[in-house]
């Protein structure tokens, strides 16, 4: 299932949500300017890569040589599809989450939850080499956040069919669940079958960013408990 939107409108203009997209996209224009060996060494430097991160530690490194690329790599992507995914998920859950939680609060929020994404991706890959980049820790920090302050609302989503699709609109709740129960079994499976196998995605760092997020939540929104409320398009 594609989202195409929700139904509860933006209260405030979403500044950071704004500001935090195009980060993403010039970072990842300036990705697409470099070239093959350039791309591999500013990956390879602002990725996450979990055996770099050990080996490191274990030279004694300096403080931030060990732990900036836990921020670097949440703004940087690996392809087209992967930050029109990612972006598209922030558009749509992000300014409602931005709205409860005000401007400053929700940077520090994304902030953290792509913060928490990356260790557990860490400590449950380890050995792996490749660089985890992405926004997508973050991001699932932003949709565990909406699934509990908004879990009546609408998503409107693409749904493939056979050979054709079809809008579907279902609960906000239902959609993230499904989405969150997929990425808990694709880590599971990620883990007995080896990162290869999975195509490459860092399934537990969308798990932990995911609980971090949920963990969050309530410290950072503005209310403080949640309130039933109902939307209409």
């Amino acid at each position: 299932m594609i989202p195409i939107k929700d139904s509860i409108p933006s209260k405030t203009t979403p500044y950071v949500n704004i500001f935090l997209i195009l980060t993403n996209f010039a970072l990842f224009f300036y990705e697409v300017s470099l070239d093959r060996w350039e791309l591999t060494r500013f990956l390879y430097i602002y990725g996450l890569v979990p055996e770099r991160f050990f080996y490191l530690s274990g030279e004694g490194a300096p403080f931030l040589t060990l732990y900036f690329p836990f921020f670097t790599s949440i703004f940087m992507h690996a392809g087209w599809f992967h930050i029109l995914g990612n972006m598209l998920f922030l558009w749509i859950f992000g300014d409602n989450v931005e709205d409860e939680m005000g401007h400053f609060k929700y940077l520090i929020f994304y902030i953290l939850c792509g913060l928490g994404a990356g260790f557990v991706h860490l400590f449950l890959n380890s050995t792996s080499s490749v660089p985890a980049v992405g926004a997508s820790g973050a991001i699932s920090g932003v949709m565990g956040a909406y699934m509990l302050l908004f879990p009546h609302s609408r998503i409107v989503t693409l749904f493939p069919i056979f050979f054709f699709f079809t809008f579907v609109e279902v609960s906000a709740f239902f959609f993230i669940a499904i989405w969150f129960i997929f990425q808990l079994f694709s880590g599971a499976f990620s883990l007995l079958a080896g990162r290869a196998a999975t195509g490459g995605v860092a399934w537990w760092a969308h798990v932990g960013g995911f609980l971090v997020g949920m963990g969050l939540v309530f410290l950072f929104a503005k209310r403080p408990r949640y309130k039933r409320r109902s939307y209409d398009w």
